[in-house]
């Protein structure tokens, strides 16, 4: 018998789907142009090699966000017309998907859900003048109130995100191209100390960043699948709102941090420090309006975080389960837990590096269609998810080897050739029929 998950899962039907440009794209560009992911892109990156090479792995990880982490979730959801939590039971089996990618997706965006409430509630305070931090009564009542907003819009589906997403994404494009125009003049003039230079370092480190940032998202494919027409949705939603969006949001502030330090050695690596460095009403107004466009993500991650604990919980209500899964996302952002945001991102990229390669394998191996649900746990699944995730939090267990980076894209490969190795062995379970769709 089929898990209740499975059982009243219904795909979405082709007359409810749209255009790229009106969903995937503006959602995942959303994603990439929030602070939070590159407010601290140049500590550990810039700070170690040149611009140039650093451009240059934003690039390449763009790319491969969208070939290898993005693609195969998507083609399967747009065929299938089922989120990732259903596809994700071939690769993990109907037992197995309870947990993986289910409750594990959901959890993990309940910790970008407090990274993005966390965020959002520090550039508000200090674009009001306040230096009040996690703990204290102007934070809690402003993350409380951000967080219980955007997490109900969440709640209300994914056509409502990206209709936010669409107009909000151009407020910090302005600002990111207002702060490059003030800053870029320099930035070839940048070097980094010669006592921390290490090229293959900011590279490596460019790679893990940006990918283990992306991830989720990239695994959540799936469920922007579901809202895409065909093939060329899924092709021209990853090139824009993931390369072309990543390409952006990582480039201007590279280059705005090099600039900024090719005039003041003396400067703080993250974003926030060169907005600082504007001074002046121009920098409050700046930190208020990152703080706007971090809506699109906080509802993003409510989204996402709902629709894997309704799916994987039927009976309980989206918006009840939404709610729920966002009131822990705000006690751990106005507590400060969700403070230390690239740790958090090398986290999430050995968690979810071998799901993608899993499904990957999975999707290439059965000629590029979805098997439907296999029985139980999928031995093949989990066995490449465990390796692939000590691969990944190599970093954790080895800090001082430079070589273990980029682990999210070493934990992806991992995760791919286990999976092949394992389902050759014989180890991926029967499948079972799905009811078919009313």
């Amino acid at each position: 018998m089929l898990p209740e998950y499975l059982a009243k899962a219904r795909p979405n039907p082709k007359g409810n789907r749209s255009p790229w440009y009106a969903n995937t794209a503006p959602t995942y560009a959303g994603i990439f142009l929030w602070v939070a992911f590159y407010n601290q892109i140049a500590n550990g990156t810039l700070r170690h090699g040149g611009l140039g090479i650093c451009l240059l792995g934003v690039l390449l990880a763009g790319i491969l966000c969208y070939a290898l982490y993005y693609k195969a979730p998507a083609m399967l959801g747009m065929k299938t017309g089922y989120p990732l939590y259903v596809v994700g039971s071939s690769t993990f089996g109907t037992a197995g998907g309870y947990l993986m990618p289910g409750i594990l997706m959901g959890l993990l965006q309940i910790g970008w859900f407090a990274v993005a409430t966390f965020v959002a509630t520090q550039f508000i305070l200090t674009a009001a003048g306040s230096t009040a931090g996690p703990g204290t009564v102007p934070f809690i009542a402003t993350g409380v109130i951000w967080g219980l907003c955007f997490s109900f819009v969440g709640a209300k589906g994914i056509q409502y995100v990206a209709k936010i997403a669409t107009f909000l994404n151009f407020i910090p494009l302005i600002m990111l191209l207002i702060v490059v125009f003030q800053t870029a003049g320099s930035a070839g003039n940048y070097t980094p100390a010669p006592a921390e230079t290490n090229n293959f370092t900011a590279f490596a480190m460019v790679l893990s960043i940006v990918i283990g940032f992306f991830a989720t998202a990239g695994a959540a494919g799936a469920d922007f699948g579901t809202n895409s027409r065909d093939e060329r949705d899924v092709r021209w939603g990853g090139l824009v709102g993931i390369l072309g969006a990543a390409v952006i949001a990582a480039g201007l502030p590279l280059i705005s941090i090099a600039g900024a330090h090719a005039n003041n050695p003396n400067l703080g690596w993250d974003y926030a420090d060169v907005i600082k460095g504007i001074g002046g009403p121009i920098g409050s107004v700046m930190f208020l309006l990152f703080a706007v466009a971090s809506i699109p993500s906080t509802c993003f991650c409510a989204f996402i975080a709902g629709n894997s604990l309704n799916t994987m919980i039927p009976s309980v209500p989206r918006v009840a389960s939404t709610m729920c899964g966002a009131a822990i996302g705000i006690v751990l952002a106005v507590t400060g837990v969700a403070a230390n945001l690239i740790s958090f991102f090398l986290i999430i990229g050995a968690s979810f590096g071998p799901i993608c390669g899993a499904i990957a394998a999975d999707y290439l191996m059965h000629g590029k269609e979805w098997s439907g649900p296999r029985q139980g746990v999928n031995i093949a699944g989990y066995g490449s998810w465990l390796v692939g995730f000590l691969v990944g939090i190599l970093p954790v267990l080895m800090p001082t080897n430079q070589y273990v980076q980029p682990a999210p894209l070493y934990s992806f490969i991992v995760g791919f050739v286990v999976y092949f190795v394992l389902a050759k062995a014989g180890l991926e379970p029967k499948t079972v029929a799905m009811p078919k769709a009313a």
